[in-house]
């Protein structure tokens, strides 16, 4: 049975908790603070930032101020689309404001246009210990491919858009063939389709928030997933579906939700 101290051995061994904090548009500063300090407090040791966020200052200080000790903490931030030109020193910078020796995951955020180029330069940090594994985020089929046929080192994961209305199946069997772990950012549609009648019928069969049987879906589909809330209540209740199965019969019924519906911009466009 899954919990909440459930990890997957990424490709290249080291583990990933199955569950984080996702930590997109939270308000940089003592928000942010809050929100991470209480997410580890209540059992959470996977925290997703990113440069872009402008909280990885924040999120250093809730680590050190949780007294956790840092092995135990799984801590992922990206690079961000204008820093493509030194991606060493972005690093670097990002590590600076972590206030942290190393990363144990580092993302190419977007599939931008100098993506393999800086894949070289990601090799290299991943070979002098200052990220624990690289990774990708929002690549399709095609950006993988692209980056495969350059490199001997595949991505230990592929973060994405990803939930019953965005039920990317073709990408989520083509990741689990080569070994890409896939991790799902934006899991509750940014809330627009909680209220969805469908999905609060199958949420009260399970005496369960309709968040609640979107995160559970992912964990059934094998997909890491990162819900975002600054919400006390709601950073433990996003944590609170270990105790429960949905039916093979229902995670069919939420398949069939998917409509190609996305609250970011769409990689695919992206050459």
């Amino acid at each position: 049975m899954l919990s909440i101290n459930t990890k997957v051995k990424l490709n290249n061994e080291i583990k990933i908790p199955i569950i984080g904090l996702g930590t997109y548009q939270t308000n940089p500063g003592k928000e942010t603070e809050n929100a991470v300090l209480y997410a580890l407090e209540n059992g959470y040791r996977h925290i997703d930032t990113a440069a872009y966020y402008r909280n990885e200052e924040y999120i250093g200080n809730a680590v050190k101020e949780s007294k956790i000790p840092r092995e135990e903490i799984f801590i992922t931030t990206k690079i961000w689309n204008d820093d493509h030109d030194n991606p060493e020193k972005a690093f670097y910078k990002s590590l600076e404001k972590l206030n942290l020796d190393y990363v144990d995951l580092y993302l190419i955020h977007w599939p931008v246009k100098e993506r393999n180029k800086t894949w070289n330069i990601f090799e290299k940090l991943l070979k002098e210990g200052k990220c624990k594994a690289i990774g990708v985020s929002n690549f399709t089929i095609r950006h993988l491919n692209d980056l495969m046929k350059i490199s001997k080192t595949i991505p230990v994961i592929n973060q994405v858009e990803f939930s019953p209305y965005l039920y990317q199946k073709d990408l989520l069997d083509f990741c689990n063939s080569k070994n890409i772990q896939l991790e799902a950012y934006s899991p509750l549609t940014k809330g627009k389709r909680l209220n969805d009648k469908r999905l609060i019928e199958i949420a009260q069969k399970y005496n369960k928030t309709a968040a609640q049987i979107l995160i559970r879906w992912c964990l059934q589909h094998d997909v890491v997933v990162i819900p975002k809330s600054s919400n006390n209540e709601r950073i433990k209740e996003n944590i609170d579906v270990f105790n429960f199965n949905i039916s093979l019969k229902d995670m069919k019924l939420l398949d069939s939700f998917d409509e190609s519906y996305r609250t970011s911009w769409d990689p695919s466009k992206i050459e």
